[in-house]
């Protein structure tokens, strides 16, 4: 497997590495004074602001803390724009655009005018965090700024997703740039989520008398419900049976989501004490919480200082044993400029390539364009597995390991062909959980391939939310953490959604979804007996990922092969003889006219329709 090498390392001395923490930290805050004066003034706002958050951030090796420092001031700067009372929602939301967009002019100008984003320009350019993974995020603070209503627990966990996320997958970049990657293990992915929603729960609860003073009540009106006259007495300001029900099961619920010890198995030390720690701090929080009573709803309760020390006291032991025994990367002199964020745009169809800096895909060699087909005739989304490469090659007389690097080009041909025709999920059967059964120089040269194109291919550069389904097990770690870093990476395209499947088997699916459902039933998250198809796709890897309306298959086999059996239950299938490497944009669209052609019931009988009128090369397969 290619690693490609850091810039500029320079390991630092684990001997000298305690003693030389503030000294470390000075000077990579710069010489310049303004930009040191930058530095200082966000890890003031950091210390006043949120002590624990600060404390925390001193748990971390001194070459991270001044990125942290601005990173998380970042995100308060945003936050208290949305919040600002003197102001309308409107205008709250046009000064968080405002503040993105003059962070996106000051990325491409390499400083800025304003302190808080010349520290974070700074950090960007010096470890080379790529920010535009923030832009969903700051498009979620700018919405929330014009208020917010949550109807049910899987709206609010995707607010939290959206709004969170993103902000601590920057810090995990920054471990990993430092050489000491805050490695999660995919089977734990579920954890971490958990953990997530956890800290944001803890935080709605703690800052509850400051947002009902805006107005805001940041909690799913499926929580509300359950409790008859909570939501009113809580707009009130009055504190009840029903608001005293509320906020302990809502705390109960906090501390499971909380408690995960296997999420840091298999971590760095170092990383894990910090987990471990903001985990101890925030069930503090809620012991505070829970004894804070109607005091709850006129100020926001803080645990007391010993609480604190008893937490943090042996966490700042450990850690400091655990990183002076590692060797850090110290980052080298930042660019003069970065490559600027994508402007915000509003959730639903993607912005134009040339307003995003996403290029379009290049066009088909004979200057072919796609059908018109009906919006209500095209497929959500289409689902393939591609097949053939091996005996492609071998009709040709070359290795099957030739065959799977041509069927690359097949892969990217597909998804130049599904943006051109504007298919909004295209998902990907690359490598099943039964492949492994092949040899172990063809398997080697799957997996490579698939990581040359993730880390090096086109489709980087085109506004393709890219996602991974399957298992970590047995799989090269670098393929791993490259296929999670291009999740993160484009995490906030808005254009097609592609999935690929590697490691993947459907069997292996719906067993890992019905675990964690039935973790949930344990948790009490949701009542066994009342459990419907709903509850199971929550659960599932993707809960977001729709049912496939075309399942296509290539090289002359008639059978779906464990490939997404909860998702196809209902799709079209449609088998071609070719073997995948022949196969370019022009027989997706063919396979995209042909489902245009059928009749969909669903077990009704539908209303006779007139065939849609098209113009593609002619049908060579069905």
């Amino acid at each position: 497997m290619r690693t490609k090498p850091r810039p500029t390392p320079a390991p630092l001395d684990t001997a000298t590495h305690v003693r030389r923490g503030r000294a470390t930290t000075r000077a990579l805050m710069g010489e310049d004074p303004v930009l040191r004066a930058a530095y200082r003034l966000c890890r003031r706002t950091t210390r006043a602001h949120d002590p624990a958050i600060h404390a925390l951030i001193q748990l971390m090796p001194a070459i991270l803390r001044p990125a942290c420092w601005a990173l998380w001031t970042a995100a308060s700067v945003l936050d208290d724009l949305a919040d600002q009372p003197d102001v309308g929602p409107a205008e709250r939301a046009a000064r968080v655009e405002a503040w993105t967009r003059a962070l996106k002019h000051d990325l491409a100008a390499g400083t800025s005018t304003d302190p808080i984003r010349y520290a974070l320009v700074d950090t960007a350019g010096r470890w080379r965090l790529d920010l535009t993974s923030l832009q969903g995020a700051m498009a979620v603070t700018r919405d929330d700024a014009r208020g917010l209503r949550l109807p049910d627990w899987v709206a609010w966990r995707a607010w939290c997703s959206e709004g969170l996320v993103p902000w601590v997958d920057q810090v995990r970049q920054l471990f990993e740039q430092a050489g000491a990657p805050m490695t999660l293990r995919l089977d734990r992915q579920a954890d971490y989520n958990h953990f997530i929603d956890g800290a944001q729960l803890t935080d709605i609860l703690t800052d509850l008398s400051a947002d009902l003073v805006q107005g805001h009540l940041l909690l799913p009106q499926e929580a509300l419900d359950s409790f008859p006259g909570a939501e009113s007495d809580l707009t009130h300001g009055r504190w009840s049976p029903a608001v005293a029900a509320l906020t302990a099961e809502l705390t109960a619920l906090a501390r499971r989501w909380l408690t995960r010890p296997a999420m840091t198995r298999g971590m760095h030390p170092g990383a894990a004490i910090v987990l471990d720690t903001a985990a101890d701090l925030m069930r503090a929080q809620l012991d505070v919480i829970d004894a804070a009573g109607p005091a709850l709803l006129k100020r926001a309760p803080r645990p007391s200082v010993v609480a604190r020390a008893r937490v943090l006291a042996p966490a700042r032991l450990r850690s400091a044993m655990a990183w002076s025994l590692t060797p850090l990367t110290v980052p080298g002199p930042r660019p003069p400029a970065m490559t600027p964020m994508a402007p915000m745009a509003p959730r639903g169809p993607s912005p134009a390539a040339d307003d995003t800096g996403l290029r379009p895909p290049p066009p088909h060699p004979s200057g072919a364009r796609p059908p018109q087909i009906a919006a209500d005739r095209m497929p959500s989304h289409l689902a393939v597995i591609m097949d053939g490469n091996g005996r492609w090659a071998e009709q040709r007389g070359l290795s099957r390991s030739e065959g799977h690097r041509a069927g690359i080009l097949a892969l990217r041909e597909t998804v130049y062909g599904a943006m051109d025709i504007g298919l909004r999920n295209l998902t990907l059967y690359a490598f099943s959980t039964e492949n492994w059964k092949r040899g172990t120089e063809e398997i080697a040269v799957i997996l490579d391939a698939f990581q040359s194109e993730l880390d090096e291919g086109p489709i980087r550069d085109l506004d393709v939310r890219q996602r991974w389904s399957g298992q970590p097990g047995r799989l090269p770690e670098d393929l791993v953490q490259a296929l999670m870093r291009q999740e993160r990476r484009t995490r906030a395209r808005t254009g097609m959604t592609l999935t690929v499947c590697i490691n993947y088997g459907g069997r292996d699916e719906i067993t890992r979804t019905a675990a964690a459902l039935a973790q949930a039933a344990r948790e009490g998250e949701v009542d066994p007996h009342l459990i419907g198809e709903d509850d199971f796709a929550r659960h599932l890897p993707h809960p977001d990922m729709p049912d496939v309306d075309l399942l296509w298959r290539t090289g002359n086999e008639q059978r779906t092969s464990n490939f997404l059996p909860w998702h196809a239950t209902y799709a079209e299938l449609y088998f071609t003889p070719g073997y995948w490497p022949d196969v370019d944009r022009r027989d997706l669209w063919q396979a995209i006219t042909e489902y245009s052609r059928r009749q969909r019931r669903h077990g009704a009988v539908p209303a006779p329709s007139p065939a849609p009128k098209t113009t593609v090369r002619p049908l060579t397969s069905t």
